[in-house]
């Protein structure tokens, strides 16, 4: 379960702010100023901090500063005020959202969730990839085809794998060649057509009429989709 920290000097927006975020599936530990937020943060290690900026003590953007220098815990401002200077400061210093009072409890919710969702990226692929016959191994990097083993170069490797993360999806040959290089230069790209030949060398019955890796002409390449749902 996830832990936010909300942090406000107004005792019915604490109460108010638990009650919905506890109803959304959170764990939630207050604080009323910035120095007991200090505090809690430190012991409680929250997944986010809900964060109020006119505070006693201790206001929003100076525990802001302290937090920074000891973890990236992400931040969304809760505050009345609305100077666009006030939320250019708020983010300079490092907050991911900024929600102005008086707020909507199920849009700051949702906000949660979305910044939540954000800093923690998309979940990592699966060890195993399957497309119809072909089986690719991420842990061992290796790939089978019908049950054998076929020797594939690491970029061929990763070719495949790009393109069985979403297959039937169309790659641009800049999109394939960043993937593998981490980067797409100009006039590098027609390299990726011979990996291409290689890997249908390799992996189709018939390389000559490929049943797995279509060409998109024009564009690029793309998993036949009829092979993945085989």
């Amino acid at each position: 379960m996830q832990t936010i920290l909300v942090v406000d000097d107004e005792p019915q927006i604490l109460r108010l702010v638990r009650a919905y975020l506890e109803e959304a599936g959170f764990r939630v530990v207050t604080a009323s100023d910035g120095e007991q937020a200090l505090y809690v943060a430190r012991h409680e290690q929250p997944d986010l901090i809900v964060l109020d900026i006119l505070m006693p003590k201790m206001d929003g953007l100076e525990f802001t500063r302290r937090i920074r220098r000891e973890r990236d815990v992400p931040i969304i401002m809760l505050t009345a005020r609305v100077e666009e200077t006030d939320r250019i400061v708020g983010l300079e210093l490092g907050a991911d959202d900024y929600v102005t009072k008086p707020f909507s409890p199920r849009e700051l919710v949702a906000r949660v969730r979305a910044v939540l969702r954000r800093v923690q990226g998309p979940p990592a692929p699966p060890p195993v990839l399957q497309f119809g016959p072909i089986s690719l191994d991420r842990a061992t990097h290796t790939v089978t085809v019908y049950g054998k083993p076929v020797d594939l170069t690491p970029t061929e490797f990763s070719l495949l794998e790009t393109m069985m993360r979403a297959p039937g999806q169309v790659f641009r040959r800049s999109d394939l060649l960043e993937a593998v290089q981490g980067v797409a230069f100009e006039g590098y790209e027609r390299t990726v057509d011979a990996h291409i030949k290689n890997l249908r060398r390799k992996i189709e019955p018939d390389p000559a009429n490929p049943r797995f890796i279509l060409t998109v002409w024009g564009v690029g390449y793309r998993l036949n989709p009829e092979v993945g749902d085989a």
